[in-house]
């Protein structure tokens, strides 16, 4: 395909409105997401059974720090290498890696290959991911995006519970005797279809202009969130060490001077890494705050709703995982009624509503906790997790439409990667909040009797700290657009309707 025939494909998907094909290249891209979203929970349900296998404490945190930490890392690259070598060909080669890293840890002799595995499973996931938002943002005309984030929002809610469920069945059964291997050799499958389908439905496009690859840029955004997120990652377990705390303070001299060699990159030859211009478009830098936010809640609430039920309560891990099925289904509908009936109609009144009513729900289920301590049944539990679960559908899909609203289409793939890498950093923020909001509450060394008392009350504590958050989420989103631009069809973005207004006035 010459880079003629690129730009077409990128910036006129309205060509044909009819050509199904785009429905198919949605649904492989978000059956990739899917994978994703479930491989970063499935291995916390099925850590004892590796631990059993012979893997020591140190190693069981590199195989899922390891994870989190090459796809942070790696983000804002993959999402850029889309821009400028395809989103097609990147997804392409990110799903092949992604699919050959889990046989890879499936197969694993030894711990130290199934560490290994894992940080080249995030590598890939690095590339993979990105891209799907980049092929949804220049395959599918503005109008019909609301509908194409409300499915994608549906596949998140999905994704974070039947990562645990999942994981719980496939250990428990045991299958052919391989105990946690099905985890990963489950992708196998999912991953051969995605490539094949993928190379014959998805549409090749990338920035119109020719970009080069900002190698400086990619040090040092791969320094400064290495040394942010490994820290965050492994603090806890360390006993939260000085060098953690410099290194972290160090991540943010590297990332500001990033900012300070962005801009001359930018100023010098138009092809930076993070393209600097995307944060003054207000729905993307109000959004990315947002998102950054909310992955911090959302990072804390996981954590310490899976120590409650499986610690706690003494909870099986199918128990738990089946829990949290209605908040799943909730999540889905709500996600789909938000941005095909509400946001078009209620606009930014539809997130913030979601805001209050996710606090609300953890609010009750605060109350429940508190009510019925130690004897909690599932059932009991379906309100709060419905009422929470349609707060974050309300929130989650609208908000990545309103994240890219205003986004040119040629750095689709880097404003991708930075939406990805936002609420990594939430997520791990969140986590490394645990040991303040959750554990920070819990006695040192408690008799078998006190484990469950003490776990219940740090969960109502911590759940305390996440509604507080969600109020903050509520009051930044009044800095996004009261209106989505891109729910008008022909709606241009904000960037380029400011860059007309500032050429308009160089000529008068």
């Amino acid at each position: 395909m010459t880079s003629t025939e690129t730009h077409s494909s990128a910036d006129s998907p309205t060509d044909s409105p009819t050509d199904r094909r785009r429905w198919f290249a949605l649904a492989i891209v978000m059956t990739a997401a899917f994978m994703d979203l479930v491989d970063v929970t499935i291995v916390n349900i099925a850590i004892p059974s590796i631990q059993r296998d012979g893997a020591s404490f140190s190693q069981i945190q590199w195989i899922t720090a390891g994870y989190a930490l090459a796809f942070a890392a790696g983000l804002i690259t993959g999402g850029r290498l889309g821009d400028i070598h395809g989103r097609k060909r990147l997804f392409l080669i990110g799903i092949g890696g992604f699919t050959l890293a889990s046989a890879l840890c499936g197969f694993a002799a030894n711990p130290e290959m199934l560490v290994a595995s894992r940080i080249l499973q995030g590598g890939m996931a690095a590339m993979m991911v990105p891209q799907v938002l980049s092929i949804v943002h220049a395959t599918f005309p503005a109008h019909e995006r609301g509908k194409v984030f409300g499915l994608f929002g549906a596949i998140v809610g999905l994704g974070a519970v039947c990562g645990p469920l999942l994981g719980a069945l496939l250990t428990e059964w045991n299958l052919f005797g391989l105990e946690w291997r099905p985890i990963f050799l489950i992708n196998l499958p999912v991953g051969i279809a995605g490539l094949i389908l993928g190379s014959r439905f998805i549409t090749e496009s990338r920035a119109p202009k020719a970009l080069k690859l900002d190698l400086v840029g990619v040090a040092l955004v791969t320094l400064g969130l290495l040394m942010l997120f490994y820290p965050l990652t492994r603090g806890r377990e360390l006993g939260w060490p000085l060098w953690g705390y410099v290194s972290m303070a160090g991540s943010l001299v590297v990332l500001a001077a990033l900012v300070a060699y962005e801009r001359r990159k930018s100023a010098r030859d138009g092809s930076p890494l993070i393209e600097l211009s995307l944060f003054r478009v207000k729905s993307f830098a109000a959004g990315i705050a947002v998102q950054t936010v909310f992955g911090i809640a959302l990072g804390v609430f996981f954590l310490v709703w899976t120590l409650y039920m499986q610690i706690g309560l003494g909870w099986s891990p199918l128990r738990a995982g089946l829990t949290g099925v209605p908040f799943s289904i909730a999540v889905s509908t709500a996600a789909g009624m938000s941005v095909q009936k509400l946001v078009p109609r209620f606009g930014r009144k539809v997130l913030q509503a979601g805001a209050l009513v996710m606090a609300a729900g953890l609010l009750i289920y605060i109350w429940e906790s508190e009510r019925y301590g130690l004897s909690i049944a599932p059932w009991q539990m379906a309100l709060p997790l419905i009422v929470m679960g349609a707060g974050m559908g309300l929130i989650f899909a609208p908000l990545t439409d309103a994240v890219l609203s205003g986004v040119p289409r040629e750095h689709a793939g880097s404003a991708s990667g930075l939406i990805n890498t936002v609420q990594q950093m939430g997520n791990a923020l969140g986590l490394g909040l645990v040991s303040v909001v959750f554990f920070g509450v819990i006695g040192e060394q408690l008799a078998p009797a006190e484990v469950g008392p003490e776990f219940v009350n740090a969960f109502q504590h911590a759940l305390g700290w996440v509604a507080a958050v969600m109020g903050v989420i509520f009051l930044l989103m009044f800095a996004l657009p009261s209106r989505a631009a891109q729910h008008v069809e022909g709606a241009e973005p904000e960037i380029l309707v400011e860059e007309r207004e500032r050429e308009r006035e160089l000529v008068s």
